[in-house]
C-alpha cells in the first residue's frame, strides 16, 4: 500500500533521488576525506559528524530507488460528491464536539501538522468515497473507535505543494 504514488509523487521523489546522487553526495564524501586529515579518527567529532551525514544520504537514496521501482501509480477517479486523493474535508467530531478540515494526500506526503493525513490512515480510509453528509466510523485500532461526520468536502488536485516525508 505504502508504494501507491502519484506521478507528482514519483517526479519529486526523482529530483530529490538526482540531487542527492548527483550533488549532495560529492560534497558529503569531500567532508569525510577533510575530517579524515583532522587527526585521530578515534577522537575526531568532524570525521563521525561527516559519515554519519554521508551514510543518513545513502540511506534516503536507497529508500528512494525502492521506493520508485516498486511504485504503482494511482490517480484520483473520485465523483465530484465523494472524497478522493486530494480533497480537503471538513468533519465533525461527535464525541469531542469539534469541527476538523483534513486534506487526503498519499502517504510519503502525509504531515498531520499541516491538516495533510494519508488516505491509509484510520482517517483517511474512513473518509474515502464518502459523501458529505455520511456519518463515518473511524477504526483506530480493534479497541478502539469514534465517529465522525463529513459536513463539506472541498475537491482538490495535486499541485505539488505537499512536501516528500524526511526521516
Amino acid at each position: 500500500m505504502h508504494n501507491e504514488l502519484t506521478k507528482i509523487d514519483l517526479k519529486k521523489m526523482q529530483e530529490e533521488l538526482d540531487y542527492r546522487r548527483i550533488t549532495l553526495r560529492p560534497q558529503l564524501l569531500e567532508e569525510v576525506k577533510v575530517a579524515r586529515g583532522f587527526g585521530d579518527l578515534s577522537e575526531n567529532f568532524e570525521y563521525k559528524a561527516a559519515k554519519q551525514e554521508k551514510n543518513k544520504n545513502e540511506s534516503r537514496i536507497r529508500y528512494l530507488e525502492n521506493m520508485i521501482k516498486t511504485a504503482r501509480v494511482i490517480e484520483d477517479h473520485s465523483d465530484a460528491g465523494t472524497v478522493g486523493l486530494y480533497d480537503k474535508v471538513t468533519i465533525w467530531l461527535e464525541e469531542d464536539q469539534e469541527e476538523e478540515t483534513w486534506q487526503v494526500v498519499t502517504t510519503v506526503r502525509q504531515d498531520v501538522s499541516h491538516g495533510l493525513i494519508s488516505k491509509e490512515s484510520p482517517m483517511g480510509s474512513a473518509l474515502m468515497g464518502r459523501r458529505a453528509g455520511d456519518r463515518v466510523c473511524v477504526q483506530v485500532n480493534k479497541d478502539f473507535s469514534y465517529y465522525a461526520v463529513i459536513r463539506s468536502i472541498e475537491k482538490g488536485s495535486d499541485d505539488g505543494s505537499a512536501e516528500l516525508n524526511r526521516f
